[in-house]
């Protein structure tokens, strides 16, 4: 009789143990890895953030320059989404095979600004280039453009505005957009060019800057796309969507970057 109730009350713990895996409050959460484009960390951790709180999904954010996460996720790095400050490593993934070319959109239109510290021997809001030609400048901070778009979009302009042969020698390259912020706020140099959305930080925020004419570099689209070897598909999808579409995109306007254009507007251009 004794080893029946012992049976009777293993089979009862056992069914317990079923039903409470079976919940849905015990569901695995799922986790989503984002390769972000550095200029991102002003905001993204808000946008992840909101996602999270709405949807239970889990938002693991990853910082650096375009072209290394280009390089890293040919190498087999385990993205499930990649957050571009281009459109052209997408494109490039997505010509290799790397990247689903049905998920790709534009998230945000990034913007240049020329920036100094509050101090400055110059005012560059109103004296702009001509800034850089002082001699109390001796160094200014930009994107390695052999890695990030915003580098590549940087000596676009000094090649426009036709002080790049004057200053070449006077630039210094950060990684990604975002360690030539830390050159440029540590005292390291003397100017800076910037990610626009970066004006928002702590100890950029507190210098000058000027916005750089859009016209004189080339349009930085920001793009993202879902990754072939993503994990999580319908996760990332639901992220893009919440980007472009949902709660994030007034956060990233919020933070200077400015909306892609609605089909209608680009409709309207090419009449």
């Amino acid at each position: 009789m004794r080893l029946a109730s012992s049976r009777t009350k293993l089979a009862a713990v056992m069914a317990l143990l079923l039903v409470c895996l079976a919940a849905p409050g015990s569901a695995q959460v799922k986790n989503i890895r984002v390769a972000a484009a550095s200029d991102l960390q002003v905001v993204m951790p808000q946008i992840a953030k909101a996602f999270e709180e709405q949807t239970q999904v889990r938002v693991e954010l990853v910082y650096g320059s375009s072209g290394n996460f280009f390089a890293q996720i040919q190498n087999g790095a385990p993205f499930d989404l990649f957050f571009s400050a281009d459109s052209e490593f997408p494109e490039r993934l997505i010509q290799a095979g790397s990247a689903d070319g049905r998920s790709a959109a534009v998230y945000a239109v990034g913007g240049l600004v020329l920036w100094t510290p509050g101090n400055a021997g110059c005012n560059v809001q109103t004296e702009k280039w001509n800034c850089l030609l002082q001699p109390a400048v001796n160094k200014i901070a930009i994107a390695n453009p052999a890695h990030a778009p915003y580098g590549r979009a940087a000596v676009s302009a000094l090649q426009a505005a036709r002080v790049y042969a004057q200053v070449r020698e006077k630039l210094v390259f950060g990684e990604s957009i975002s360690q030539a912020a830390q050159f440029a706020q540590s005292g390291n140099t003397q100017a800076g060019i910037l990610a626009a959305s970066q004006t928002r930080l702590p100890g950029i925020k507190e210098g000058k800057y000027w916005e750089i004419p859009r016209d004189s570099y080339p349009r930085i689209e920001q793009t993202v796309v879902v990754l072939k070897t993503a994990k999580e598909k319908s996760a990332a999808g639901e992220f893009v969507k919440f980007v472009t579409q949902g709660g994030g995109r007034p956060l990233l306007e919020q933070f200077g970057f400015q909306p892609p254009p609605t089909p209608e507007a680009m409709k309207a251009g090419h009449k």
